[in-house]
């Protein structure tokens, strides 16, 4: 059930390769007190649900059911496509490039491009998790078009200062600074310290 007076997240999960960090931002959502939790809206793109088998061993279904609401992407009447619908923002997680592309010209014919066309003619915060490497000039082209709009471009790059201990612990810790973006705390991220030593 939509809840009116929540603040609502926005989550686009697109087929590129790192799909646990979409899924990983939904887990962490779901460990803040209810009160303080955004009300998710999950939309995983056809190649997302392809990535998904090939990369994890989760269904569908379990992803889904993370969310408070999902919506599917060739659902491009549904709520997510206007701009009445009041949201905090949205974070692609992760962003092909394919996504990058059309939300940078225009061209939103599923659902995770609009709402992130709506969320960035609306002026709310846009995050896109961009997942390639090597990059060629029209890659940074894009991105630099969706930095131009007002969109975030969060690679996901990991922090060794944290010192991570697994692979896991790299992964909640750059979620938990995408989370930062939308004053978010999960308590997952190991923060620089002022007496850190610098050698």
């Amino acid at each position: 059930m939509i809840n009116k007076n929540k603040k609502r997240l926005i989550i686009g999960i697109s087929g590129a390769s790192g799909i646990i960090y979409g899924i990983r931002l939904l887990e962490l959502l779901r460990t803040i007190p209810d009160e303080l939790r955004p009300e998710t809206h999950l939309i995983i793109s056809e190649s997302g649900a392809i990535t998904l088998a090939y990369e994890t061993r989760f269904k569908i279904a379990a992803v889904q059911k993370l969310a408070d609401v999902t919506h599917a992407n060739k659902d491009i009447g549904a709520s997510l496509a206007s701009g009445s619908f009041k949201t905090m923002g949205m974070v692609i997680a992760p962003c092909s490039v394919k996504t990058l592309a059309e939300i940078a010209t225009g061209v939103t014919d599923t659902l995770i491009s609009r709402a992130a066309d709506v969320i960035l003619k609306e002026r709310r915060r846009l995050v896109c998790m961009v997942r390639e490497t090597p990059l060629h000039a029209g890659h940074l082209k894009n991105m630099l078009s969706l930095t131009e709009m007002g969109a975030i471009i969060a690679p996901p790059v990991p922090a060794f200062y944290a010192k991570p201990q697994s692979l896991g612990d790299m992964i909640d810790h750059t979620i938990g600074r995408i989370l930062d973006l939308f004053e978010i705390d999960t308590n997952c991220v190991v923060r620089w310290k002022d007496d850190t030593p610098k050698s």
